[in-house]
């Protein structure tokens, strides 16, 4: 049977500023989202019946909650002989940990049966289908580093430098619902042009309240910033820094301490993923 193994890689949030609160209730932000070498990993076998099976082991998660299991239930609406397939999902990235691994897990499972049931979907309407899923989705769709704004669904391409990070988790999960409508976030940050963030340095606006919320996001800063200039990524809970090359980057991992997880990964303009659908192609 034809199979697929692709990567979900994770992003970073450069920075994440809100610009203001809808009147749906959802926030209107500028970031920029780097892409890295690391992330989950999913496999896909094509089967000879209708039936979807998603092995998958995330505390907490139900197996029709899990966005691959959305993601591809939503692919077979448009495979005209409704296939099925067999997904296994190796879980990397934390959940509730601003690297976007969910989103990245169902960007890969449409991209991945596109391919597998060969419906030839073009990008754009993937793009669509991965709104429907989350408003990170399309970003891992797309599968280039860029610059973001709306609810982060208009995105704009950018070749950005591709240095080496440490991404340090404090072991929380946040929910991202959690930190929007906490009332003590800043909605109000004025927007910004893409060329003058890449001028100036951004904050990520989330990251006050979570620290507050979360002391042990704050300890991981602080540590973390011994060895350079950190910040949190998404809502929470990684913290990173960047770093000029993989040794360097690898001699703080060294010395992580115990209560802590991390890894290290280069940032890069184009997608893993993309790369590994080109040599399956």
């Amino acid at each position: 049977m034809k199979k697929l193994i692709l990567p979900a890689p994770a992003k970073l949030n450069l920075f994440l500023h809100i610009n203001s609160q809808r009147d749906d209730g959802l926030h209107e932000l500028q970031t920029i989202f780097q892409l890295l070498s690391y992330g989950d990993s999913l496999s896909f076998t094509l089967r000879n019946d209708k039936a979807i099976n998603l092995n998958s082991r995330i505390p907490g998660v139900s197996t029709e909650n899990n966005l691959v299991m959305r993601a591809a239930k939503l692919m077979q609406q448009h495979d005209k002989k409704r296939r099925g397939v067999d997904i296994v999902l190796t879980k990397r990235l934390p959940l509730g940990s601003g690297l976007g691994g969910g989103s990245s897990d169902a960007a890969t499972t449409l991209h991945a049966l596109n391919d597998l049931w060969e419906i030839d979907m073009p990008i754009s309407m993937l793009l669509k289908l991965g709104l429907q899923l989350g408003a990170d989705v399309p970003v891992f769709v797309q599968g280039q580093s860029c610059w973001a704004e709306g609810v982060g669904e208009l995105i704009t391409p950018m070749t950005l430098p591709e240095p080496w990070f440490v991404v340090i988790s404090p072991q929380v999960s946040i929910s991202t619902a959690e930190i929007f409508f906490d009332k003590q976030l800043t909605r109000d940050t004025p927007k910004q042009t893409m060329s003058s963030s890449l001028i100036e340095t951004g904050e990520n606006n989330c990251q006050a309240v979570v620290l507050q919320r979360y002391p042990e996001v704050a300890e991981a800063l602080n540590w973390l910033n011994r060895f350079g200039t950190a910040q949190m990524t998404g809502t929470g809970g990684c913290v990173f820094a960047r770093f000029i090359d993989k040794d360097e980057a690898q001699a703080v991992l060294d010395e992580l301490p115990k209560n802590y997880k991390g890894f290290i990964a280069q940032g890069l303009n184009q997608s893993p993923l993309l790369t590994s659908l080109g040599t399956n192609r």
